[in-house]
């Protein structure tokens, strides 16, 4: 816990000292470089994210009826990617609620779209969103899922200020990630990720959210926090 405080307050005063500026510097150059190449082929990325043996796509159901969702409300799917989770957010907000499906990605959203003619799916919506900010209207979502993508946000004071702004009063934000732990996590992960959990927690409390739950009977390369906007 000691730990934590140190690493929020780390974190809290450099967002303070950026308050009212652009994140000049990326977090982690180069992360989306593989997502925004020219030749991006969306079907080996299926494969890749809509994998069974992929923890978040295996546990898909389980993740979403943990979101505590409920017809009518709007939520945000950070990062959609190929769109996997789309189906059950749909479900869960019903005809009356609105699912936004965003990435940086135009690629991954004409897929998205395709599937939604496909499956007549009246309640989503694509939005093609920036490496900064959501491209959302001010209090328009009840709720942002970031799945397995906060790790790839470059500049995450500014998207996170984004998300603060769509989001309305008493928002969520669900982030599911990959465990990051020296000496027990894989290479790959050690690799790729470029903070642990207590980093990204400290960076969303500092930005304006505290957290309000976890779920910890759920997943296992993966952990699963629930923060609420603050008013």
């Amino acid at each position: 816990m000691k730990r934590f405080f140190a690493i929020l307050t780390a974190v809290a005063s450099t967002f303070a000292a950026l308050v009212g500026h652009a994140q000049n510097e990326s977090v982690n150059p180069g992360i989306n470089a593989s997502y925004l190449r020219e030749g991006l082929i969306v079907n080996e990325w299926i494969e890749r994210l809509e994998a069974e043996g992929r923890e978040v796509f295996a546990h898909r159901a389980a993740i979403v009826a943990r979101l505590d969702l409920r017809p009518g409300m709007d939520v945000v799917d950070v990062g959609t990617g190929t769109g996997a989770f789309l189906p059950l957010l749909s479900a869960r907000v019903g005809p009356e609620g609105r699912v936004y499906a965003v990435d940086i990605v135009e690629k991954f959203l004409d897929h998205v779209n395709d599937q939604i003619q496909r499956h007549a799916w009246t309640n989503i919506e694509t939005v093609l969103c920036t490496d900064r900010s959501v491209e959302l209207p001010a209090a328009s979502v009840d709720l942002a899922f970031i799945c397995n993508v906060y790790h790839h946000f470059e500049y995450p004071m500014d998207s996170l200020a984004s998300l603060h702004r769509a989001l309305r009063p008493g928002g969520r934000i669900v982030l599911v990630d990959f465990k990051r732990i020296p000496g027990e996590s894989s290479d790959w992960i050690l690799s790729h990720m470029r903070a642990g959990q207590e980093v990204f927690e400290a960076e969303i409390t500092a930005a304006g959210f505290h957290r309000v739950d976890a779920v910890h009977d759920l997943l296992s390369d993966n952990y699963m926090v629930v923060f609420a906007k603050s008013e």
